[in-house]
């Protein structure tokens, strides 16, 4: 990922919170098939290996699982909120004019090497782990447990699960820091205006970058 020294996001803790703030992450592998990406939600956890491992499975059927078997580095994307950015929020478009479009975003790339399992009971306890994160703030939440045991067996057989300790990180907070004051204060209040709630989401980060 192409990241300018203005817009590296290099802070663990950061790092971490934005991969865990992303519901639904792209694993991308090349094989035998070529490239290969899957859309899969994914649990992070934080303290397993120096920047953390990821855990996640993927129907036994997609033959991308092979790729992570045979050792091959894995890139899984998580793309955070992103914006479209007028070049009317600058005020210095008034001043010369020299001004153009572009996009912010917020983006983290972890790289790894995968280990492949099929064990019954670990893809359980996988499958709980991602079914109670984000079944938790439902009043009534759903349960693994709630579906007929048998069931459940014949859907795990289903499924190939892995863990993906990550190697290295990449990240990318790209909220118009090489601009200055004025224009970033211009483009917080232009989207924080938006009726588009993706363009008021980055609008806080804007403003949380603003005040570290």
């Amino acid at each position: 990922m192409y990241t300018p020294r203005a817009f590296a996001l290099e802070d663990l803790p950061q790092l971490q919170q934005l991969i865990q703030h992303t519901r639904l992450a792209q694993l991308v592998t090349v094989g035998e098939q070529g490239l290969q990406a899957s859309h899969l939600p994914l649990l992070l956890n934080p303290d397993e290996g120096p920047n953390g491992t990821l855990y996640g499975h993927m129907a036994k059927a997609n033959g991308q699982w092979q790729d992570l078997q045979n050792g091959g580095e894995a890139l899984v994307i998580f793309a955070g909120a992103d914006a479209y950015v007028s070049p009317a929020f600058y005020p210095s478009k008034a001043e010369h004019g020299k001004v153009v479009p572009t996009w912010n975003y917020l983006a983290v790339h972890a790289y790894g090497s995968a280990e492949v399992f099929t064990d019954p009971e670990r893809l359980l306890r996988l499958v709980s782990a991602l079914t109670d994160r984000h079944e938790g703030k439902r009043a009534e939440p759903w349960k693994v447990s709630d579906a007929p045991a048998d069931y459940i067996e014949g859907m795990l057989k289903a499924i190939v699960g892995f863990a993906l300790p990550i190697e290295r990180l990449i990240g990318k907070r790209k909220l118009s820091q090489n601009r200055n004051a004025a224009d970033i204060a211009g483009v917080r209040e232009g989207l924080a205006a938006s009726a588009d709630v993706r363009d008021q989401t980055l609008a806080r980060f804007i403003s949380q970058g603003a005040s570290e």
